[in-house]
């Protein structure tokens, strides 16, 4: 399940482009990844979050690994370590507890490369067979990832219930050294490799922005007949996951960017690839399929944040609540839009690589707001967060966006008067001013808003 990289250094860009040359297999999918990420000099990994206090933000990203599929363990790994999914070590449907065993250990500041999962093409109205779906769409059995195939047909480790467990496939826990409650551990996306040249986008009935609700009503604000997808297809009344209407959308990648049919043309949009998931252990029930672990709603640990920005050369700030962090990803993306209405991305699996490090209160390594609720940041901006009830199914699940918004922007004045000194009515007139705030996802049950507090208005 793991694998440790000599000593403890971060790839040198000669070794980084050496990774681009040893890809040279099959060129539809060398187009597909050779785009993505950005050729940097990066330095070895050390285990303090910022150094000379919070004010470095994100590192260098790393090349992606370019070239053929990306089967587990194949091809270039640049981590200090290595973990793929294995049907006994993942959990399907839900997040790890506080009290998870991990599955690796690693020192802070560290890297971990890490062969996401997507589960489209696994799930069971998708017939829980990745060769027979992506087969039917012309994809040969040599590109479908073998974990892929492993997980859906040997997973075990729970009970898989199509209607109430999450989709989610999710690899970890990660066991931080150092990590203690009270601490925040700083994720950097480093690399998102596409590991194949296709992802997929789902509709399911009852879900996305355009869903019916209980009793098979449209919800409000829309009509019956502009519920998506259409309430006449809908076949859940039968219990039966392969009749229940929903639609799947395969979606393959030519060069950088992916292809929709469109009537008698085509819709072309840029990837973006990220990790929907990335968090720490938040739940504290002990069994693992705990409704609080459940894998749908994002939480104080993080878990399904859905925000795109947060891809290579960002960085993710979550507070701890369990000894070692107990970091986890699923969900990987290779495109999505803000809000994710239809209710899934474009998913496809990834070969990620990340840093994980450890910062201590007092040190200023860490926005003030991430000890006690996730934080973002890019190159270019601060991103506040706020959800409507990121306690996960804990008394029940709320869903109302403007009680997201209005915590996104508390967690931005905090932001500002804490960690830039500005005075609070200053902070809130700015926000109004010169901010965005943006709806993240409606689909996540615990739907999100985050913001972006641009630096350059601080230079």
């Amino acid at each position: 399940m793991t694998q440790g990289r000599p000593g403890n250094a971060v790839p040198t860009s000669a070794e980084a482009a050496a990774t681009l040359r040893e890809g040279l297999g099959r060129r539809h999918f060398l187009r597909a990844v050779s785009a993505i990420g950005v050729l940097g000099a990066a330095g070895g990994a050390t285990a303090a979050c910022g150094g000379a206090g919070y004010a470095g933000g994100p590192s260098t990203p790393l090349t992606p690994s370019g070239g053929d599929v990306l089967q587990p363990g194949t091809g270039r790994i640049v981590g200090d370590h290595y973990l793929a999914g294995r049907p006994d070590q993942v959990l399907w449907g839900y997040v790890p507890t506080v009290h998870a065993t991990p599955v690796l250990r690693m020192r802070s500041g560290q890297t971990v490369t890490i062969d996401a999962l997507s589960h489209e093409g696994l799930m069971e109205d998708q017939g829980r067979d990745p060769v027979a779906y992506f087969g039917a769409k012309g994809v040969p059995r040599d590109s479908v990832l073998k974990d892929a195939v492993d997980v859906a047909a040997d997973y075990q480790r729970t009970p898989r219930d199509f209607d109430n467990d999450g989709p989610h496939i999710v690899i970890g826990p990660i066991f931080v050294e150092g990590a203690q409650p009270g601490d925040v551990l700083k994720v950097e996306p480093l690399e998102a490799a596409p590991r194949v040249p296709y992802g997929v986008i789902s509709s399911r009935h009852g879900k996305g922005a355009l869903a019916a609700g209980p009793g098979g009503l449209p919800l409000a604000g829309i009509t019956a007949a502009e519920v998506l997808p259409p309430l006449s297809t809908d076949g859940r009344a039968g219990r039966d996951p392969l009749r229940y209407g929903n639609v799947s959308t395969f979606t393959p990648i030519d060069g950088d960017r992916a292809v929709l049919a469109a009537g008698a043309g085509a819709v072309r949009f840029p990837l973006r690839p990220f990790l929907g998931m990335m968090g720490v252990a938040f739940a504290r029930g002990t069994d693992l399929t705990s409704p609080e672990a459940n894998s749908i709603p994002p939480t104080l640990g993080g878990g399904n944040i859905d925000i795109r920005l947060l891809g290579v050369g960002s960085a993710f700030y979550l507070p701890v609540f369990a000894e070692g962090a107990l970091f986890y990803v699923g969900d990987p993306h290779l495109s999505m839009g803000d809000g994710e209405v239809a209710l899934t991305a474009m998913e496809g699996s990834l070969r990620s690589t990340l840093r994980l490090t450890v910062c201590k209160p007092g040190t200023g390594d860490a926005p003030t707001v991430a000890y006690r609720y996730p934080f973002g940041e890019t190159a270019d901006s601060w991103i506040p967060i706020g959800l409507s009830d990121p306690d996960g199914a804990a008394g029940g699940q709320g869903t109302d966006l403007d009680v997201a918004m209005r915590r996104a922007v508390v967690n931005a004045l905090d932001f500002l008067e804490q960690d830039r000194g500005m005075d609070r009515a200053t902070a809130y007139a700015y926000l109004s001013a010169a901010s965005d705030f943006v709806v993240s996802q409606v689909v996540d049950r615990t739907v999100g808003v985050h913001g972006q507090i641009y630096k350059d208005h601080f230079s």
